[in-house]
């Protein structure tokens, strides 16, 4: 009859002698079975396997990383995991990796700088085979403080330079030019309801709606311009109610689907109608898009594949090192796209 579990775990000298002496071989024979099993005699793999099994043993792979440099260990580091982009791209990243064989190290920064220093301190002691680093607001000089690390690093959803390594990023200019024009069609006057243009997504979708004026040779004076500090549902339902005071929009272009929410609610509390009244475009198309009361007409950013991509590229740079040969590393952007819905006329 075999020993229970409970006191298989218990016993202290579970491990590589423990299953060489129930195999019957050498610890050197079951080191080669767990990392060159092609060297050994298939029967005596069988025995080793059998052991391994027998013992639950779980290999300890981190003295193999001591000697190689690196594990089989991605770190991603993100602003939080409550927001759903962030969310759809961490489960992305985790799925891509698995496939490859990686596990993932999550670290949530709170766009804190010397959190975010913590996390990469850990990945480097774990021996991280390399990083993918969703940021919010890092400037250069940090980007280039956590790279001094020695892990390789791509960065999400920011455009950057390919001298600071790969990226992958949406077209934000392109998705602000998207519903700016969208909008503008419906005639009247256009509200945007923005965040601080001192985070980069912000100030490329400001872009983008200057690029849509610009082309439509609208005035971008004659727009309201409405800035916020957090971008949620209450501060959108402030935002509009202070636009409302002043002059009422035809439209309104959020910048994000919490704003684009709060909104709605504001022009409702206002007893207007949407989008009869007025018409409402968010950016994200998150399920908060689609679940609003009035469901929102939306920015769709294909944060799964922003996920995908960045492990792609990661594991890219892994091989070049691995194969001796030169990597060059590249600024990938992917295409949002209008999906629309009843926040506007069809």
């Amino acid at each position: 009859m075999g020993r229970s579990r409970e006191s298989r775990r218990a016993r202290p000298d579970l491990g590589v002698a423990a299953v060489a002496r129930l195999a019957g071989v050498s610890t050197a024979t079951v080191s080669n079975t767990l990392n060159r099993p092609e060297i050994v005699a298939p029967a005596t793999r069988a025995r080793v396997m059998a052991a391994i099994e027998e013992l639950e043993f779980v290999p300890n792979r981190a003295a193999g990383a001591l000697r190689t440099g690196s594990n089989r260990l991605i770190g991603l580091v993100v602003p939080d995991i409550v927001n759903p982009f962030y969310a759809e791209i961490t489960d992305a990243v985790c799925a891509a990796a698995s496939r490859a064989g990686y596990a993932v190290s999550l670290c949530v920064s709170a766009d804190d700088p010397e959190r975010e220093r913590d996390h990469f301190a850990a990945l480097a002691e774990l021996r991280a085979a390399g990083a993918i680093v969703v940021t919010l607001s890092a400037d250069h000089q940090r980007l280039e403080r956590l790279r001094l690390v020695g892990s390789h690093l791509v960065l999400v959803d920011r455009r950057a330079s390919i001298s600071e390594g790969c990226s992958v990023a949406i077209d934000d200019v392109l998705g602000g030019r998207l519903a700016t024009e969208y909008l503008l069609r419906l005639g009247g006057r256009l509200a945007v309801v923005n965040g601080d243009l001192g985070i980069p997504q912000c100030a490329e979708r400001d872009e983008g709606v200057r690029q849509a004026l610009a082309a439509q040779k609208v005035a971008a004076g004659s727009v309201i311009m409405r800035h916020v500090a957090e971008m949620t549902i209450d501060n959108g339902q402030q935002a509009i109610a202070d636009v409302l005071g002043a002059d009422r929009p035809r439209a309104v272009f959020c910048t994000n689907d919490q704003l684009a929410v709060g909104v709605v609610r504001g022009l409702r509390a206002a007893g207007l109608s949407v989008p009869d009244d007025v018409a409402v475009i968010g950016y994200g198309d998150l399920p908060l898009a689609r679940e609003s009361l009035v469901p929102l007409t939306s920015v769709k950013q294909p944060k799964y594949e922003l996920g995908e991509l960045a492990v792609s590229l990661l594991l890219a740079e892994l091989a070049a090192e691995t194969d001796g040969t030169e990597h060059a590393h590249v600024a990938r952007r992917l295409s949002p796209e209008l999906v629309v819905r009843e926040s506007t006329p069809n």
